[in-house]
């Protein structure tokens, strides 16, 4: 089956050339970056929330980590940062080109989707920054059907309240020792407190360490009383997710307890439910965790290395997680685009 169909453009200009995935395009670059999901009709979700995240991924890499933008040597001139402003406009344009000539190429497939990649990166030879937009085809899977299964298998990352493109060449050191039939990695510092996923943040729902009845069904009250949903803070050195932000206000909206603090491996037998979530997925429920019996083995050469400790969960049921979905199908609307 012939690669799903994908436009590259670059401050407003479609390249001429065949473009790669987007995996391979940021493999192949440095630069602050956002990636969304995009509707057929070619609305993006969140949208006003990315464009903020854009530019401070950009303006945080130009002050502290340079060389995630490319930048060698002495610091740019400040006029790069000063630049930051009024950005959102010229990425703007070169999404709706990509939208366009995407639009034009062929007709949107059932139940395709679109993921939208914008990346900035210093121009060479001025204090401006470059623009590009690489869109392509996205089939999300169908919700509450297939459920991640997740391995603790590398260390937090660096410059984490960033989302930059050299992170997709880092987390290809830890592919080496990921478990087959495992979907997604997490990331430790400690082998305990799980941080997040290389492109997810983690959730679970787990009982208040005061109340172990394992047998009442979930319901949103039981949730309130006996539950709590918990997932690492910022602090703690993790990606300001799009989703994760939209998580944690929907369950102050309806009354779900809330905990900013990194689920503890040590503790997941209180564990009831976990999901993910990322801007593509959106939200997806979790089958399996894994982890290294010993911390020392989160460095092995390949899976085959380590012995695992699985936690398994139930059968999916109507948990806390199927009550944010719910909540947020009815609200999605409000993550449409304004003014693409």
């Amino acid at each position: 089956m012939p690669p799903p169909p994908a436009v590259l453009v670059t401050n407003g200009t479609v390249s001429s050339l065949h473009p790669p995935s987007a995996a391979v395009f940021l493999e192949s670059t440095a630069g602050a970056y956002t990636t969304a999901r995009a509707t057929a009709a070619g609305r993006l979700l969140w949208w006003p929330r990315h464009l903020l995240r854009l530019a401070h991924s950009a303006h945080l890499l130009a002050q502290f980590h340079p060389h995630l933008l490319g930048i060698v040597g002495p610091p740019r001139n400040p006029l790069l940062e000063d630049s930051l402003i009024g950005i959102d406009p010229l990425v703007n344009r070169s999404v709706r080109v990509a939208i366009q000539v995407m639009g034009q190429s062929r007709p949107p497939m059932l139940g395709e989707d679109m993921a939208v990649t914008a990346l900035l990166r210093p121009c060479a030879v001025t204090t401006a920054w470059e623009v590009c937009v690489h869109l392509g085809a996205y089939v999300p899977p169908v919700f509450g059907e297939a459920g991640a299964k997740l391995a603790v298998a590398g260390r937090g990352r660096d410059a984490a309240a960033a989302k930059y493109a050299p992170w997709a060449r880092m987390r290809k050191s830890m592919e080496k020792r990921r478990p087959p039939g495992v979907t997604e990695l997490l990331l430790t510092n400690n082998g305990d407190h799980i941080l997040e996923g290389t492109v997810t943040n983690f959730f679970v729902v787990c009982h208040k360490e005061e109340e172990h009845d394992m047998n009442e069904p979930l319901s949103v009250q039981t949730v309130a009383s006996k539950f709590e949903v918990q997932t690492a803070p910022l602090s703690d050195g993790i990606l300001p997710g799009i989703l994760r932000q939209i998580v944690i206000e929907v369950c102050h909206d309806i009354g779900i307890p809330f905990h900013e603090v990194s689920p503890s491996w040590s503790k997941r037998e209180l564990w009831e439910e976990a999901f993910v979530t990322s801007s593509l997925r959106l939200i997806q429920h979790v089958e399996t965790v894994q982890a290294p019996s010993l911390w020392e083995n989160i460095e092995a050469k390949t899976c085959d290395d380590v012995s695992w400790v699985v936690k398994q969960f139930q059968e999916c049921k109507p948990g806390c997680w199927k009550h944010y979905h719910t909540y947020k199908e009815g609200n999605i609307e409000e993550g449409n685009t304004r003014g693409i």
